[in-house]
């Protein structure tokens, strides 16, 4: 079975680059120091819009949805296909009503090499650095102790030319200029939000392969964005873009 796509992130910028990226008037220090493997489960910084205004708030990493009976939903729940997700009963609540922005610097892809042994992880990365933006959905779930818990997942489209080596999938990554759409349409503008949910700018992103120490969760510190020099590919090609 392939590894699940998105399954881990980075957030590296400090939160004044991340309220000028999303145009946040006021933020909260929710998020101290930079994050460099993001895992499900974890609690991260997303952007939601309400009456006009947007916030940057804290919620768990992997959705829940409302009707569920128990959390561990969650654990299955961190991606959610583009190209269903209105119509699924998990997501189509919060596709119509409840739609938000991941702030991220980049993600990691598993690549399988020539030679036995780990598969090589890949960070990828704006070439410009810049922060950017998962297109997520949100939901609230009430535990059985009735505390609300908040929770998020990341859509997911095609890959793109950059990410095809590495899988077929990849986390929609939406162009500034939607995040005003994609937060603020109302439900009978399902369509056009839809059509938000496609392969970003190959020609934008970089994939740069890295330590194998971001394999663990326990591993968040800027180690885990060290470059390596990638292990030769099965056929004898030498280079992800071979």
């Amino acid at each position: 079975m392939r590894r699940i796509m998105c399954g881990r992130y980075t957030l590296t910028v400090d939160l004044d680059q991340i309220a000028e990226e999303f145009g946040l008037v006021e933020v909260r220090d929710i998020m101290p120091n930079p994050r460099y493997n993001i895992a499900p489960t974890q609690h991260v910084p997303v952007v939601r819009s309400c009456d006009g205004k947007r916030s940057l708030d804290l919620l768990r990493w992997g959705l829940i949805p409302s009707w569920a009976k128990d959390a561990d939903i969650g654990n299955r729940m961190i991606n959610a296909r583009g190209e269903t997700a209105a119509e699924k009963p998990a997501f189509r609540g919060a596709f119509k009503k409840r739609r938000c922005l991941v702030p991220a610097t980049g993600f990691y892809e598993w690549k399988k090499g020539a030679a036995k042994g780990p598969k090589q992880p890949y960070h990828i990365h704006r070439k410009d650095d810049r922060p950017f933006a998962f297109a997520g959905l949100w939901e609230s779930w009430t535990d059985p102790d009735d505390a609300s818990v908040e929770t998020f997942t990341i859509l997911t489209t095609d890959a793109n030319a950059t990410l095809r080596p590495l899988h077929h999938r990849m986390p929609v990554i939406l162009p500034r200029d939607a995040y005003d759409a994609w937060l603020t349409a109302g439900a009978d503008e399902v369509d056009d939000v839809k059509a938000l949910l496609r392969p970003f700018d190959e020609n934008a992103l970089a994939a740069t392969p890295v330590d194998t120490r971001v394999n663990s969760p326990r591993h968040d510190d800027p180690a885990c964005l060290a470059p390596v020099d990638p292990p030769p590919s099965p056929g004898g090609k030498d280079s992800l873009f071979s």
